[in-house]
């Protein structure tokens, strides 16, 4: 049933931010940064309400931007080299983790950029509203982010019954680990590797 759940807030997160996303930036190409600033800044006409875990990402890149330290409890780590961003929100035991970065598709046209955001309480996965990864694909041509709705990823959801993902995403390397939590406790990870078209389970 949580797997239901999560994947009609997963579409439901999609239509809200379904239109392109204009990405600005200065040099050669966009880092990760200017990326991740695109969507926390764009703001759908459809949207029926706020994202928090966008909010809170605004907030956090905001006060990175104007060189200002984060508040006690959460942490920002941005790594332009490695094109990751990673925040982290701690309230007792309860932890949110929100996540940034992107692959380099093969064709040399597309970027594929990805926003994960998943939610521990005592170490445990305890999903909210928005836990879950997006993707979106930046086109070069365009310089525009769009919702992808594509096939790279529709196996990193697959998970047994009573059984729901989390996500990790790489700060260094390619592939994304994923865990597979079970209502019993229990929990087992694999690695969804990126070949440059599409994650390889």
């Amino acid at each position: 049933m949580k797997r239901i759940f999560m994947a009609v807030v997963l579409v439901c997160f999609a239509l809200a931010i379904s239109a392109q996303i204009k990405v600005n930036y200065q040099g050669a190409k966009p880092n990760v940064t200017d990326l991740a600033w695109a969507l926390v800044t764009y703001t759908s006409e459809d949207s029926d309400g706020e994202n928090e875990a966008i909010n809170v990402m605004r907030g956090a890149l905001s006060r990175y931007r104007k060189g200002v330290a984060q508040p006690a409890g959460e942490t920002l780590i941005v790594d332009q080299a490695n094109g990751y961003i990673r925040y982290e929100r701690k309230d007792g035991d309860h932890l949110q983790v929100n996540e940034m970065c992107y692959w380099n598709e093969a064709d040399k046209k597309h970027k594929l950029f990805a926003h994960n955001v998943a939610c521990y309480s005592n170490g445990k996965s305890d999903p909210g509203q928005y836990d879950g990864i997006t993707f979106y694909r930046y086109t070069n041509a365009t310089k525009r982010l769009d919702l992808y709705y594509g096939d790279l990823f529709y196996n990193l959801y697959a998970s047994d019954v009573d059984a729901w993902n989390t996500f990790s995403l790489p700060r260094t390397g390619k592939d994304i680990v994923v865990t597979t939590w079970y209502q019993d406790g229990r929990k087992k990870q694999k690695t969804a590797k990126w070949n440059g078209t599409c994650f390889d389970m």
